[in-house]
């Protein structure tokens, strides 16, 4: 609908030509006829989302970002996709990284939330996995890496999210990149992933979750249910108010079981 990366509420709604937006649309909405209007997207969708139904408007909203950071579901689709991309740019990396004997640092996306640097780094081999939520030593990840090369492991693999603490004026990837050859002196190269994660065909598991939160969706709609964001829970599609989502952030913690049985692996988390 030509709505994308639309920020209505922003700065109270009104605009320098003094339009207000939130009211434009719900006219819009009303002229149109609409019966209800489905906003897919992520944390920012979901709170402009819950801020229409709190105006008395229509509103059903269906989780989708790659970050999997929605609040009250327990995977948004997208993710998946994202993950099985960095994962395979992961394992590609550890062919250069064994031939060079070098140590290789992949950045992947995630701001405030390290779910795919998780999931990817741990499904794809990662050593040293650095997320936005847990804080990090630098001279301790250099002697997981020179303990590595001790024991006959001449590379390492490194994969970090774009989102973690840095020194402010370089990327992730290469910030961390060049304290590792700081701290160690094996050759590090850093490879940034980008927008490709975003892209392409979605997994099977997306393309079904998918179907199924569209569908479940359609059935809100049909029982005049409104005011509802679609969620997983375990394998049960279900839904939860929007007021609940607005504002919240799910972000990895360090009981995560990922995290432990890494640790249990003896992956380093910083």
């Amino acid at each position: 609908m030509g709505t994308s990366r639309e920020k209505p509420f922003k700065k109270g709604g009104v605009v320098a030509e003094n339009v207000n937006k939130p009211a434009l649309i719900e006219q819009n909405i009303k002229e149109m006829g609409l019966d209800c209007v489905v906003c897919i997207g992520g944390n920012g969708t979901q709170k402009t989302a819950a801020k229409f139904a709190a105006m008395g408007l229509n509103i059903v909203s269906v989780p989708k970002t790659i970050d999997n950071d929605i609040w009250g579901t327990d995977i948004s689709f997208g993710f998946d996709s994202a993950v099985s991309i960095a994962t395979d740019a992961i394992d590609r990396l550890h062919s250069t990284a064994s031939s060079h004997k070098r140590v290789m640092v992949i950045e992947v996306m995630g701001h405030k939330a390290g779910w795919i640097a998780l999931y990817s780094g741990m499904a794809g081999g990662g050593d040293v996995i650095l997320l936005p939520e847990i804080p990090y030593n630098i001279k301790n990840i250099g002697e997981v890496i020179l303990n590595r090369l001790k024991k006959g492991k001449p590379y390492s693999i490194v994969v970090v999210a774009e989102g973690i603490q840095t020194d402010g004026r370089k990327r992730a990837a290469e910030y961390i990149a060049q304290e590792i050859e700081y701290e160690t002196g094996i050759e590090t190269r850093e490879t940034v992933l980008g927008y490709i994660q975003r892209g392409g065909s979605p997994t099977p598991f997306d393309r079904n979750l998918s179907t199924r939160m569209g569908g479940h969706a359609t059935e809100l709609i049909a029982n005049g249910q409104f005011g509802r964001m679609i969620s997983l829970k375990g394998d049960e599609i279900s839904s939860i108010p929007l007021e609940e989502v607005a504002g919240k952030l799910k972000l990895v913690t360090e009981d995560h079981d990922l995290v432990i049985q890494g640790r249990h692996m003896g992956i380093c988390f910083g």
